[in-house]
């Protein structure tokens, strides 16, 4: 039997939602040419498209926000926000930017050249597409335990340290510009990563004179795991694993709309490297304003220093995770299959597994969250082929390694009555698999396509 985690907070506020007929959904989806993120949110019951932005603030972060000084420069809220990152992370320079691909944007041209490779674990969809548009390359070399989703391996995210420095012998680190670690793995299942393996992907990019940042969407469930999961860690503080996995890179780049529970925000830290952290600054004023704001207003900036201490308190990360968890343990009751272990954020469904009867190339993670939305109300969305844009070089559509269709789950905002409402839907799902359609894309643009392409069913 599996357990829920109670909430280590209550409820102060609500937001009504509302119910939908079956008849309602189809006509809703037909309407958003069947992509997800074309739907109205209000014909959203339960929404698990994305945990970015999306979790609820607490009462100390809203008091931050009533009392943010909104100067253009100098604000009060940059200075609290530099000594925080100092403080979490040990690093020297910090940038804000209005969320994670406004780092993205900013920093890797400081980083990257035209004709580069970029070697990640696993790029997510905005990180490649930053890659791709400075003309570089992006390779992705997860272990290869990532793709069997139904063993249990305790950091399914970590890098694979021998591909890796084959790829680099092969490639020449001259043309390698940049490596990067996500962590967690988002698109590998929302996977952790090693301390270990950070370390050892660190001394891989010493050796070649590489740098090195950290995608750090969820660092901080990525060090919750580390306590849970590495011996050696077992009596760490989860703010001293932190401090230890950022000392490994060079830079990093956040969303801080994930762990740092926040609407909108993102970081870019750099360790100590004074010239880079010029370049930073450079770009940020052009692209996202003056440095001591970078996008944000000062209330944002308030709200982000008082998120990213809630985000690393060990009562929460337990809670957090532990949602997860129950949702996962759940489906595996019913012989749902999924990503497993779960993830920090969410439980990545294996779309391939639940639907062997539709090609990659028809998008089975994408079908399946079209399915659970017109069965309950339920927003999701496809990591998988679907995701990937077309080969730059020969236009064919590429394969994912996995397919996957991904509940991503809102910090502190649903209770388990919702997570059992999913489990229903799923098993409902389950039952009639055979007879969920694929889909073929009528219209897509050139980078970055799952946010807006048209789809239509395939009627076989």
């Amino acid at each position: 039997m599996v357990k829920y985690v109670a909430e280590p907070f209550k409820i102060k506020m609500v937001e009504p939602l509302k119910m939908t007929t079956r008849a309602e959904r189809e006509e809703k989806l037909k309407k958003a040419n069947y992509n997800l993120f074309g739907l109205d949110s209000d014909d959203v019951y339960i929404d698990f498209l994305t945990d970015s932005g999306t979790g609820a603030m607490s009462d100390t972060q809203w008091a931050g926000i009533m009392s943010g000084d909104e100067s253009y420069a100098g604000a009060r809220g940059y200075r609290r926000l530099m000594e925080t990152v100092q403080d979490i992370f040990g690093y020297k320079y910090a940038q804000p930017v209005h969320q994670g691909r406004a780092a993205e944007q900013v920093l890797f041209p400081c980083v990257l050249q035209k004709g580069q490779k970029c070697i990640s674990n696993m790029h997510f969809d905005t990180t490649r597409g930053h890659v791709g548009l400075l003309g570089a390359k992006a390779v992705d070399l997860v272990v290869a335990a990532a793709k069997d989703t139904q063993t249990y391996v305790p950091f399914k995210g970590n890098m694979d340290l021998e591909r890796l420095e084959k790829e680099i012998v092969e490639t020449g680190a001259e043309n390698v510009g940049l490596i990067i670690m996500t962590i967690t793995n988002n698109s590998a299942g929302g996977q952790p990563v090693s301390m270990e393996n950070i370390r050892e992907t660190r001394k891989i990019a010493d050796k070649y004179g590489i740098t090195m940042i950290l995608d750090a969407a969820r660092y901080a469930e990525n060090a919750y795991f580390i306590s849970q999961r590495e011996e050696a860690y077992k009596d760490a503080s989860i703010k001293d694993i932190i401090k230890e996995m950022f000392s490994y890179a060079d830079a990093f780049t956040m969303s801080a709309k994930k762990d740092a529970i926040v609407n909108m925000g993102g970081l870019i830290g750099v360790k100590d490297d004074e010239a880079l952290y010029t370049k930073v600054k450079g770009l940020t004023i052009p692209y996202e304003g003056f440095v001591t704001y970078g996008g944000l207003a000062g209330r944002d900036l308030e709200a982000l220093s008082i998120g990213l201490y809630e985000g690393i308190e060990k009562d929460f990360l337990k809670y957090r995770i532990g949602q997860v968890e129950y949702l996962g343990g759940k489906l595996k009751e019913e012989g749902i299959a999924f990503q497993y272990p779960v993830g920090g954020h969410a439980v990545f469904l294996d779309a391939k597994a639940l639907l062997p009867h539709i090609p990659y190339n028809e998008f089975p993670g994408h079908a399946l969250a079209c399915e659970l939305y017109l069965e309950a109300g339920i927003r999701s969305c496809d990591i998988g082929s679907y995701l990937l844009d077309l080969d730059p070089e020969t236009g064919e559509q590429l394969e994912a390694e996995m397919e996957f269709t991904r509940l991503a789950i809102p910090r502190r905002v649903y209770t388990q009555a919702h997570f059992d409402v999913v489990v229903e839907a799923l098993k409902e799902i389950k039952k009639k698999a055979d007879q969920i359609p694929g889909y073929q894309i009528t219209w897509q643009p050139p980078v970055l396509r799952h946010f807006t392409a048209k789809l239509v069913p395939i009627k076989k």
